[in-house]
């Protein structure tokens, strides 16, 4: 990225995700906000623009026009659009950043799925791949599919075929236990391998309750500024060091490939292409784990592991007391916060919760989750958002420098 105008994260703010059925979006969306103001003391006045991200308030809230009710909330009349997903706004947001039209924005997320989970369901399924809906398919199908073609492509039977299970039960555990450490986590409760593999047993599915993120209400914040307008602040800044995004077929059963997500291969080599930085450079990730099968086939889609072995890397280093992946003797930290399993997944929020969790990793305020590297504090550290079911790939490097 250009040294000139980079974007520079100078504070984050949440809610605690969960069910939040007596309150309002713009009561959600104003908690994220003030938590972020409060670290930098930053009202309302200091901000350019902003970028709001939701998928269904419009469906959920009946609220069309978003930008019309945060403009309500702020009293401001600045400049501000909507997208989906919280990297789409924040990409938005960078772009502007950069290109000097702005040096202060808030890019904030916001989801209230609970309000109506009789029509939720619908919505998930058609925003997934609207031909496995018309087929009848559920919004897990596509998981399961996923899993069968990994198994099948990668030759994976009997013993090894039990390890593969009993790893993705391990994906869950360990996210639990992160979530466990997270006071904003939708669950905050530690579970067991009994209790992941009698799930799958009472629907008789590879997968089962356990596998799956939850339906999630919540909000998150970030003020994002130029580096020149961080420097008048008395903050710790976390710079955008890197984004890039790549997209793939909405039909998932059409793609050229299905046992793992080629958008996140294409966005993570422009991404390490155009920072000039290793792999392995990256030790922190927060990635998309709408199901545990999502989180293993990341491992390899970002280049940690090599296709059809990350299995087997989560089997040998999952349980250990450090709660991280430990591949060619190299130790990553994957969902910190608890990931969507643990954390929750409010869809238009869970990218700013992904960005939240770095930025207090970055700053050494992680509190019980913080990681440690060689014994200091991640230099750089990745979030990895999807849109749909890996139609749409993002891909973000936070740097303290």
């Amino acid at each position: 990225m250009s040294m000139q105008n980079r974007p520079v994260i100078v504070a984050v703010g949440r809610t605690k995700f969960g069910e939040h059925y007596g309150k309002e979006p713009e009561k959600l969306i104003e908690e994220a906000w003030l938590a972020a103001s409060n670290e930098c003391n930053l009202e309302r006045k200091n901000l350019e623009t902003c970028y709001i991200s939701d998928y269904f308030l419009p469906i959920t809230n009946k609220l069309g026009l978003e930008e019309g009710f945060l403009s309500e909330l702020t009293e401001l009349h600045v400049p501000m659009e909507v997208t989906r997903s919280f990297s789409a706004a924040l990409k938005t947001a960078c772009h502007a950043i950069q290109a000097g039209v702005y040096s202060t924005a808030l890019v904030g997320g916001i989801e209230k799925m609970t309000d109506r989970w009789d029509k939720i369901r619908d919505d998930l399924m058609l925003l997934d791949d609207p031909w496995s809906y018309y087929a009848g398919g559920t919004t897990e199908a596509n998981h399961e599919l996923m899993l069968r073609a990994y198994i099948k492509k990668h030759g994976i039977n009997g013993e090894n075929l039990e390890k593969l299970y009993t790893a993705l039960a391990q994906v869950a555990i360990k996210n639990h236990a992160n979530g466990a450490k997270n006071s904003y986590a939708q669950y905050q409760r530690k579970i067991s391998l009994e209790t992941v593999l009698n799930s799958r047993k009472t629907v008789n599915k590879a997968l089962g309750l356990f596998d799956y993120a939850p339906v999630t209400d919540g909000a998150t914040a970030v003020i994002l500024t130029s580096e020149e307008a961080a420097k008048k602040m008395d903050i710790t800044p976390v710079y955008i060091y890197e984004y890039n995004s790549a997209t793939d077929y909405l039909d998932y059963s059409a793609r050229e490939a299905l046992s793992h997500f080629v958008a996140t291969q294409i966005a993570m080599k422009k991404v390490l292409k155009t920072s000039k930085l290793d792999v392995w450079d990256i030790n922190l990730w927060q990635v998309n784990d709408q199901s545990t099968m999502m989180e293993l086939v990341s491992l390899e889609d970002l280049g940690y592991c090599e296709p059809g072995t990350a299995w087997r890397s989560i089997s040998e280093s999952c349980p250990n007391d450090k709660g991280c992946y430990v591949i060619n003797g190299k130790e990553l930290y994957v969902n910190m916060n608890g990931g969507l399993k643990a954390d929750g997944n409010p869809l238009g929020a869970a990218g700013g919760a992904q960005i939240h969790e770095l930025f207090r990793q970055l700053t050494g305020k992680a509190e019980q989750r913080q990681v440690s590297i060689d014994g200091a504090t991640p230099k750089y550290g990745g979030a990895l958002e999807f849109e749909g079911f890996g139609t749409k790939a993002y891909v973000n490097i936070l740097g303290r420098e």
